[in-house]
């Protein structure tokens, strides 16, 4: 079946016009009404001068605006794509002017940091502000609220776009510049995890078995009632819910702002949420903490309609696992994915007893070594994660690392996007980490995912990042920068003996600088260079 996602979701709204399909605090939109929006928002961007090949930025907080900017991308065929919602003006200049971005529509609590793209982004067409006071400066009166704009036009009439029609999914930032991977959208259907929960084993063939599908999904309750707590930028919370709303299933928002773990907890419980979607432990701890402090002051939580709970970014850790599992009747789903592909393995756990939890390939998953060869079960080698089921195109306006990235071995095309593991000998996958983090001691390799593994099962350790810093003597030296309960008394002595315990003596951390808490990204990933420079000021003190 040839068609945009987009497309699908107009034939899943004229079937389930009634249903509802988003909510989000003090409203809800059913599939009619949000296909009514999206045209309406499609119809001001054709005005506007917006056409098929063209980007539209989401500069967005989680909620139906973020949904309704995507869907009607699709429907005119622009590339939708998403900008981190942490990102200053100049930053977010910056991906725009990388995005050839025709377009944006941010929330307007970010007004302020949009002035200066509104000043220096030459592509730009239209700006649409979603909420908030009127925007002030360059990107004031003159830009449109959104629901003015959408009072102002009509519905676009539906018209079907192939499954060509792009996606942009920017990734990274934190130590680099953020690239834009680019998803043809009949490729992204095969990638989204969501689906199988649904039932879906099978891709439609046509419009009206897409349709019928998602009729049959909400009829007989198959269709999921997905909350994202983790932002719709990340590609874990857009592309499943997404999913969400391609079966006929119900995406419930949390109200704008931080993570609110009692806000969360309240609302998966009045809004009867099966799935929620987070991003490893950054996400997931805060949500546990709530649980076992409303467990002891004797006002537990109802988790009766939970059943799945997915995660992606990075590993989620043992024990957060355990703690919901002893709590409700909960599927955890780990994925170790990319925006570049995969999911490259799943660990899935539904009780206790079977953690710890392993993670298992997917059929297209391999691990290359030296050589460009496939890792043997066993050896003991280490290479890198690889995927050969649908992938993206590469990345936007750079050929290189797209090579790099996206190669061809032995007549099939992979993507690499340097995930270090190995295969144990029953073919489980280990998973060590992003290669570009490996530390060089001494010319021993030490992975930092696995001494962080280690750190993370000591009862004191909230989160951890291990990082190596410049030693004269041996290159680098591993350095640990740990975050620890509050009234722990575990010292950084004591953290590095734990350590030592399980591990090779040159992986031991020579520094361990203790913090209450570790600055990460909105999509779960340490802000490493931060942790880089307290472990080599902690180094230079002599703590």
């Amino acid at each position: 079946m040839d068609v945009s996602i987009g497309t699908i979701w107009e034939a899943v709204s004229r079937a389930l016009p009634d249903a509802v399909a988003i909510v989000e605090p003090g409203r809800e939109l059913t599939y009619g009404e949000f296909d009514q929006r999206a045209s309406r928002l499609a119809a001001a961007l054709e005005d506007a001068g917006v056409r098929a090949g063209d980007t539209v930025a989401c500069y967005l907080y989680n909620g139906a605006a973020y949904l309704e900017t995507v869907y009607a991308a699709f429907k005119i065929g622009a590339v939708p794509a998403n900008a981190n919602y942490r990102y200053t003006g100049e930053e977010l200049s910056e991906l725009l002017t990388d995005a050839d971005a025709a377009a944006l529509v941010f929330s307007g609590a970010l007004a302020d940091r949009v002035t200066h793209a509104a000043g220096h982004v030459r592509t730009l067409k239209l700006l649409v502000r979603a909420g908030g006071p009127p925007a002030e400066g360059p990107a004031g009166p003159a830009v449109p609220e959104l629901e003015e704009l959408l009072a102002a036009h009509p519905p676009r009439e539906a018209r079907p776009r192939p499954g060509s029609d792009r996606l942009f999914m920017y990734t990274g930032g934190t130590t680099g510049k953020p690239k834009g991977v680019m998803w043809q959208v009949g490729d992204l259907l095969h990638s989204i995890p969501i689906l199988r929960q649904a039932g879906v084993t099978e891709l439609p063939k046509t419009l009206d078995e897409a349709a019928s599908v998602a009729v049959a999904a909400r009829h007989e309750g198959r269709a999921p009632t997905t909350m994202p707590v983790v932002p719709l930028m990340h590609a874990t919370g857009l592309f499943n819910t997404m999913g969400t709303l391609l079966v006929g299933g119900r995406a419930v928002m949390a109200r704008q702002g931080g993570l609110d773990p009692v806000h969360v907890w309240r609302t998966l419980a009045e809004r009867e949420v099966d799935t929620l979607l987070v991003a490893g432990n950054a996400v997931c701890r805060p949500l546990v903490d709530e649980l076992v402090r409303a467990e002891a002051a004797g006002t537990p939580y109802d988790l009766g309609s939970l059943r799945t709970i997915l995660s992606s970014g990075t590993a989620l850790d043992d024990r957060l696992k355990s703690a919901l599992h002893e709590r409700s009747a909960v599927t955890v789903v780990d994925a170790i994915a990319s925006s570049e592909g995969g999911p490259f393995a799943l660990a899935i756990t539904s009780s206790v007893r079977e953690l710890p939890a392993r993670f298992h390939p997917l059929p297209a998953t391999r691990v290359i070594g030296a050589g460009d060869r496939f890792v043997e079960p066993g050896s003991g080698e280490t290479g890198m994660l690889a995927y050969s089921g649908p992938m993206p195109l590469g990345y936007y306006k750079d050929t290189g690392k797209s090579a790099r990235t996206f190669r061809i071995i032995d007549g099939v095309r992979y993507s690499i996007p340097g995930d270090l593991a190995q295969i144990e000998t029953d073919g489980a996958i280990r998973f060590l980490g992003r290669g570009s983090g490996v530390i060089n001691t001494g010319g021993e390799k030490v992975h930092p995912q696995e001494v962080e593994n280690v750190l993370l099962t000591h009862p004191d350790v909230m989160d951890c990042v291990v990082v190596g810093v410049p030693d004269e003597t041996w290159g680098e030296r591993v350095a640990a920068v740990v975050a620890v309960a509050p009234g722990a008394a575990a010292t950084g002595e004591e953290l590095s003996d734990w350590v030592r315990r399980s591990l090779a003596g040159y992986k031991v951390p020579r520094s361990v600088v203790l913090t209450g808490t570790l600055p990460r990204t909105p999509t779960g990933k340490l802000e490493v260079a931060w942790a880089r420079t307290m472990a080599q000021k902690a180094g230079s003190s002599g703590s």
